[in-house]
């Protein structure tokens, strides 16, 4: 939930090389470990190294898959959400490898993650990359993105964070409508092969953005997406690459607030906030960003509290972090996290996560960018 979605970029196997048995091991030994219900490792140890040398891959059993998809999220150093990774909902859908059958389960999955603005941390789990069979991909951030159209004089209609992806479905023949919150279809790569599939409308639950004392903030026609699904990460278990594993949490307010409509190279908002609240802005030292930007974020927050749709606010995501670190030390296990990520990007040194140091490994299951 939140930001768990921005995991640690780093390097993961592709189609053609083998799963690395040292890896595959480690994780065995963790679920089991874990999860003693599961029965002695050795059975289930000599299986998997005979596949691996016999293959060069291995398959997950749907235990073992809910268990890394989870613990990937557990070991998220950028995610300040994690108190609740027991929670996330696992769809095994390895099974599903044509465009149009990962694109029915992507809409199944936003209906099950939206559940009616009650969001529910969702995770897709598509089939994983092999020697000699590449596995399909999203060219896609999210499932539900805004496109970014460029324009002549070199600005951005949209979200300027799409354009590169936005111009790819052009290509593709999708035209889209030139506005600024038009959702770009889904880029899926199958067999090597990109085709271009739009969304329904009835999936995408979309919140309209007011302030509960500036009625004008309503006209500024501002709104935002309900699910932020990441669709452009591989899932790695044990060695295993799972390249279109597409998951989400809920939003916490300021990666809206303070992030999608106030940076200056996405909706960059704040001058305009500004000038409708009649701030001086003739100088840093009036602070007329500072106030701007929490007037956009007590909007976001009352906008999707309006709109019933779940979202958490930087102060209480901070307190949860903190007894999820507890829950993880008592545990003996180490918790990993990246403080430039952990700390809000408002008011952060108003929240407990601010005041202290944490420990920065790289620990699997986890999610990775794509080596393309």
């Amino acid at each position: 939930m939140s930001t768990w979605w921005k995991k640690d970029a780093k390097a993961v196997p592709t189609e053609t090389e083998g799963v690395d048995a040292g890896a595959a091991e480690e994780f065995l030994r963790l679920y089991h470990d874990e999860n003693p219900s599961a029965g002695s490792i050795r059975p289930r140890l000599r299986e998997v190294l005979a596949e691996i040398d016999r293959t060069g891959t291995y398959t997950h059993t749907p235990g073992e898959l809910a268990f890394g998809a989870r613990v990937a999220w557990r070991n998220s150093s950028r995610c300040i959400g994690r108190l609740y990774w027991r929670s996330l909902r696992v769809r095994d859908r390895r099974q599903v490898d044509t465009a149009d059958g990962i694109v029915e389960e992507c809409v199944e999955h936003l209906r099950v993650a939206t559940n009616h603005g009650r969001i529910r941390p969702t995770i897709t789990v598509f089939a994983p990359a092999r020697q000699g069979r590449p596995a399909a991909r999203f060219h896609n951030e999210q499932l539900i993105r805004y496109a970014g159209y460029r324009q002549d004089d070199g600005s951005v209609v949209g979200d300027p964070l799409s354009t590169a992806v936005t111009e790819q479905a052009q290509e593709l023949g999708w035209q889209g409508q030139g506005g600024r919150f038009d959702v770009l279809p889904l880029l899926i790569e199958v067999k090597g092969e990109t085709e271009l599939r739009e969304l329904p409308a009835d999936v995408i639950m979309e919140v309209p953005i007011s302030h509960p004392h500036y009625p004008w903030f309503a006209e500024l026609g501002l709104r935002w997406h309900a699910v932020p699904a990441i669709s452009n990460m591989c899932l790695e278990i044990g060695g295993v690459c799972y390249p279109a594993a597409p998951f989400n949490g809920w939003y916490m307010g300021t990666e809206i607030g303070a992030r999608n409509f106030a940076d200056t190279g996405r909706y960059d908002q704040l001058p305009l906030i500004a000038e409708r609240l009649g701030l001086d802005t003739s100088s840093d030292r009036t602070l007329w960003r500072d106030h701007a930007l929490v007037e956009l974020n007590v909007a976001v927050l009352h906008s999707f509290a309006a709109a019933k749709v779940t979202m958490t606010d930087h102060h209480t995501e901070a307190r949860r972090f903190l007894t999820h670190l507890e829950k993880e030390e008592s545990s003996g296990r180490v918790c990993p996290a990246d403080w430039s990520w952990i700390v809000p990007p408002l008011s952060g040194s108003l929240t407990p996560v601010f005041h202290r140091y944490y420990d920065e490994v790289t620990l699997t299951p986890g999610f990775a960018h794509h080596a393309w």
